[in-house]
């Protein structure tokens, strides 16, 4: 295609570079696991690259963990060594307060023929939030994290344990943590609230709800961004998941009306009492838990992290609800001045936040469209839910992903296939010495 774009309606935004003495702009993608792949461009030939996309290669976004080891599947996978064009979306055009000179924007990726590329998180994301939309429906959402920042010599070890939320160590680097929160808000990442955990150098923070797109935009933008900022004050940040530590990533969310002025999972006075339309919602997610676990806790070691969370001698870990029970994988919450939502806690913060979403709207509209009920479910406590099982080993998890046909059509056959060949490559190679390394540099 000559022009994949009408040229750049937001000219205001290149306005503003100029203003902001912008010199450079990065084009920023995400590829399977979240992580942020880029070029940079020259300010100048900002508008050019806006019309008609900056090329990157297709494998640069469809990766495994082991740049050396290339990519899966690339032998039979059709044009898997052609270049993807990257389009920006220009509302997400921002000047970066900690690079000099340099703004972003985040692009969905497409073939020199102006297809959309079937494995893009985002494309996949906004593909399910227009079928939403045209049913009535926008989703209301956040992400709330938990990731570590921790100095150069600091070591981590599985028994070292502190206090979540004391305000001692939450004020730890004052600086670094205000600057943090300012930095995001500049984004339009916008930090709700931030606290320590309990784990090494461990954070929580909670971004604030937004509609769309923009709640997994802002997840992207905040996982990039505290790296980067975290290397300028000599630390390192990692949302990494091994055997020792885990980092939750929790996707808070409720179901609002298509112009996203009424909630609809609210009803009555009763805090957590969940309307029609919310029950059937959550009956989507437990019906699909399963598959959304292996979408939402990809890593090696948040499986056996979830390994350690179960008593079951079968290993056998069930998906529960319950209100204000934040021992429930989907947890009903309406307090704090947020209206009624549900936490869907199946997370790990390895997880792409695109794909979190995704798969969650892909779950919670089957439960709309099928009238799935759970009243059983919301009348037992949660230790007596035993109706939705979840895989506690990968492989296991990878089969129930590929059997549960809801969600692998919603998210298309194209991404799920290409998704449980980079997991199956990664069970297969996690034996080897330099593995943890791999995982570690990659993430951080």
């Amino acid at each position: 295609a000559d022009k994949i774009l009408s040229p750049p309606t937001h000219r205001s935004q290149i306005l503003q570079s100029r203003d902001k003495n912008i010199n450079f702009v990065r084009f920023e993608a995400t590829d399977l696991h979240g992580v942020s792949r880029s070029k940079t461009v020259p300010v100048r030939f900002f508008h050019e690259k806006a019309v008609y996309g900056i090329p990157m290669p297709r494998s640069y976004l469809e990766l495994t963990l082991s740049p050396q080891s290339n990519e899966v599947d690339h032998g039979t996978a059709a044009n898997f060594s052609s270049d993807v064009l990257l389009i920006p979306d220009l509302s997400t055009f921002r000047a970066v307060p900690w690079a000099e000179q340099t703004a972003r924007v985040i692009c969905d990726p497409c073939t020199v023929t102006a297809s959309p590329l079937r494995t893009s998180p985002r494309l996949i994301a906004k593909q399910l939030l227009g079928q939403l939309q045209s049913m009535g429906f926008s989703l209301h959402s956040s992400f709330t994290y938990e990731c570590c920042v921790l100095g150069a010599p600091d070591r981590i070890g599985p028994k070292t344990l502190l206090f979540p939320a004391t305000t001692l160590l939450s004020n730890h680097d004052l600086p670094f943590s205000q600057q943090l929160v300012d930095s995001m808000y500049c984004m339009g990442a916008d930090i709700d609230s931030i606290a320590s955990a309990s784990g090494p150098g461990q954070m929580e923070i909670n971004l604030r709800p937004e509609f769309g797109i923009s709640a997994a935009d802002s997840a992207f933008t905040f996982r990039t961004g505290i790296k980067e900022m975290a290397r300028k004050h000599s630390y390192i940040a990692s949302f990494f998941t091994d055997d020792g530590l885990y980092n939750a990533g929790v996707l808070s969310h409720g179901l609002w009306d298509a112009n996203g002025r009424r909630s609809l999972f609210h009803i009555g006075d009763r805090p957590g009492e969940l309307s029609e339309i919310g029950r059937k919602w959550l009956a989507g997610l437990l019906t699909h838990s399963a598959a959304l676990s292996c979408l939402m806790s990809p890593g090696l070691g948040c499986r056996s992290h979830m390994a350690k969370t179960t008593k079951d001698p079968k290993r056998m870990l069930y998906a529960t609800c319950g209100c204000n029970d934040n021992s429930s994988s989907f947890n009903i919450k309406s307090h704090g001045g947020r209206e009624t939502h549900i936490d869907n806690k199946l997370g790990s913060a390895m997880a792409n936040p695109y794909i979190v979403l995704a798969a969650t709207v892909a779950a919670g509209l089957d439960g709309i469209k099928r009238s799935l009920n759970l009243e059983s479910g919301l009348n037992k406590a949660p230790g007596q839910q035993k109706e939705f099982a979840i895989p506690i080993k990968m492989d296991e998890a990878l089969e129930a992903l590929a059997e549960d046909q809801v969600i692998c059509s919603a998210l298309g056959e194209p991404f799920v296939q290409y998704f449980i060949a980079m997991k199956k490559f990664e069970i297969e190679t996690q034996e080897l010495d330099d593995e943890r390394n791999k995982c570690l540099e990659y993430f951080i």
